[in-house]
């Protein structure tokens, strides 16, 4: 079990519910973030609005222990928080490029709130992001802080859970990605994982978004090369999982 911190995780949609779910069950004291009062209170009530094995027993479990609750404010969710996760949507643009438009009004919004306080949280982004995200983020949080030293710490963890399986790729994930400008707040990060078995990458901010990216392009290709060994094997008349199986 991990040392129990308290996380605030911005986007209440697929990744984060279970983002904040299983930082919960891992020990930490989640409040999630959304706009959207009508699904906040779902959450509340644990009635989540989409089925994933495994999460409705945290929700039932945790909000029972107060580890987890939901609100739609930044000041209740960041009162005391250490980390910031940032797991709002990134819509693809008419020309395929990522839409950072919520995550610069929720960076926006956490740097005002962050900017009248002492704390000082890491703030982690999880979301799907174009290469450089790290830098848009960085622009917003210069508007609120007069100097480098007085901004919060911006980290990338990129998430490769399945919807299907989410909650078991979260638990059993092939590695854990975080990147930062310092190794230090790398390492904090990565600690939440404490009880996670995985492989830690340590690295910087652009590798770790690009790692996001060259994985997804990964998958997507190794789908697009068993569906054209599939369809050789169907007109030889071969069992393509036989196939599969023996090759892979």
């Amino acid at each position: 079990m991990s040392e129990s911190r308290k996380l605030a995780v911005v986007g209440c949609g697929h990744v984060g519910a279970v983002t904040a779910a299983c930082f919960a069950d891992l020990g930490h004291t989640v409040v999630g973030i959304d706009v959207d009062e009508a699904r906040v209170m779902s959450l509340n009530n644990r009635v989540l609005p989409f089925i994933e094995p495994g999460l409705q027993e945290l929700f039932e479990r945790h909000s029972v222990t107060g580890k987890l609750r939901f609100t739609t404010s930044y000041e209740d969710a960041l009162d005391g928080a250490e980390f910031v996760f940032l797991c709002v949507n990134t819509p693809a643009t008419p020309t395929g490029a990522g839409d950072l438009r919520y995550v610069r009004k929720a960076v926006s919004q956490i740097a005002e709130v962050v900017s009248r306080s002492k704390a000082r949280p890491v703030i982690v982004n999880r979301s799907t992001s174009p290469i450089g995200t790290e830098e848009t983020i960085d622009a917003i949080l210069s508007r609120s802080f007069a100097t480098a030293e007085k901004k919060p710490a911006i980290a990338a963890n990129p998430e490769f859970t399945r919807e299907g399986s989410a909650v078991h790729d979260f638990f059993h994930p092939e590695r854990i990605v975080v990147g930062a400008d310092r190794l230090e707040d790398a390492q904090r990060v990565a600690a939440l994982y404490e009880g996670v078995t995985a492989p830690r990458v340590l690295t910087d901010l652009r590798t770790a978004e690009l790692i996001k990216y060259v994985s997804n392009a990964f998958l997507a290709t190794k789908v697009s090369f068993i569906n054209e060994i599939a369809r050789l094997c169907e007109r030889l008349g071969v069992d393509v999982d036989t196939v599969a199986h023996a090759a892979a």
